[in-house]
């Protein structure tokens, strides 16, 4: 990898980037949650102060636990169950992206989350759409261009995968590129679900899933021998199946080979890694390893409001900890472009017209 100056986030923001591992519901404007709070009578949040409110999101986050970092959602969740809501939600979800320089992102949500007050998965789908439309819309009224791409999740620890499976195959040219599980991983292995992406499989669609955060080697092997994932969610687990002597050669185990050979993407989350407790610092973080292995790492943030990061950020942060340049921060952009779950065309006009252009003018 190259070594260079360390990039800032202001550098970074010029950047054209990709982001494949966004929540909605964990990227919300800490003054949207007050409003909401407020307009939709919601009484859970533990501030109405605008800058506490932020503070809190990550303090809570910051618990080394995925379980208790999960924890949080309740509240962004909480404001989250009208149409109107959802549809400023996503709306500004898209905005806060472009302005961060992303030019294609998927962004994931579960919508059995948003129906507490009445509203159906299909109502959900059909506002954050809107959202997302009105949101690329004002993107580009302000001089950027970004299109958006939406996963539906289904929580494993629930029964609906199937019924969201099948949701993201009806809505899959309305603006739904695929499919994810998330929650905890610990207990509710993938296989659990197994008929949902058979389902997608039959259907020619795609899915990703979270494997490999909290949980180790067995949940990563599931999710692609069993279950045939075409990405994993985090996946930074597999570095459990990686040796280093201490003469520095490495070697790969069978799955971690496997995972590099098949070229199977990694949608890697460092500062959400580092609050989960899935690894102990940034500068600790196996991307640098993974990434001088050639795996197809990606870099991704996970939930903005919860880390308070943006991609550009992240990047930043490993730029700092392990020499990034603008290669490298190209080489990752690239690698996500090519693992989108949109048309092969439309992949390759993005690289060779947007991506490559962008990065061209800041070598």
């Amino acid at each position: 990898m190259s070594t260079r100056t360390v990039l800032t986030v202001h550098d970074l923001r010029k950047a054209p980037k990709v982001l494949l591992h966004d929540h909605l519901d964990g990227g919300l404007r800490p003054r949207t949650i007050v409003e909401l709070a407020q307009s939709t009578g919601y009484e859970g949040l533990p501030t109405h102060d605008v800058a506490e409110l932020g503070r809190w999101f990550q303090e809570a986050a910051n618990s080394g636990s995925l379980e208790s970092y999960l924890e949080t959602f309740a509240h962004t969740c909480g404001v989250m169950q009208t149409e109107d809501a959802l549809i400023r939600v996503a709306a500004e979800c898209v905005e806060d992206l472009a302005d961060d320089g992303v030019v294609y992102a998927e962004v994931r949500y579960a919508p059995e989350l948003f129906v507490e007050r009445g509203l159906s998965l299909d109502q959900v789908i059909k506002a954050v759409q809107a959202g997302f439309t009105e949101g690329e819309r004002r993107a580009e009224a302000n001089g950027h261009r970004i299109r958006t791409g939406t996963l539906l999740c289904a929580m494993r620890q629930h029964a609906r995968a199937a019924e969201i499976a099948e949701l993201a195959v009806r809505y899959r040219d309305a603006g739904v590129v695929g499919f994810d599980i998330a929650g905890p991983e610990a207990g509710f292995p993938p296989t659990r679900n197994l008929d949902a992406f058979e389902f997608m499989r039959v259907n020619n669609a795609h899915f990703t899933i979270h494997a490999g955060e909290a949980f180790g080697l067995a949940s990563i092997w599931e999710a692609i021998q069993h279950c045939g994932a075409e990405r994993l969610g985090h996946g930074v687990r597999i570095v459990d199946d990686i040796k280093t002597s201490a003469d520095g050669e490495v070697q790969l185990g069978r799955l971690a080979a496997y995972v590099r050979d098949r070229r199977i993407p990694l949608e890697i989350c460092p500062s959400s890694n580092v609050q989960t407790g899935a690894v102990a610092s940034i500068a600790e973080h196996p991307i640098g390893l993974l990434a001088k292995l050639r795996f197809r790492v990606t870099v991704n943030t996970d939930n903005r409001l919860m880390s308070g990061c943006s991609v550009s950020s992240e990047f930043a942060a490993l730029s700092e900890a392990f020499g990034f340049g603008w290669a490298d921060v190209q080489w990752f952009t690239i690698n996500a472009m090519k693992s989108a779950f949109i048309d092969f065309d439309q992949r390759l006009d993005l690289i060779n017209n947007v991506i490559k252009p962008g990065y061209a003018a800041l070598v």
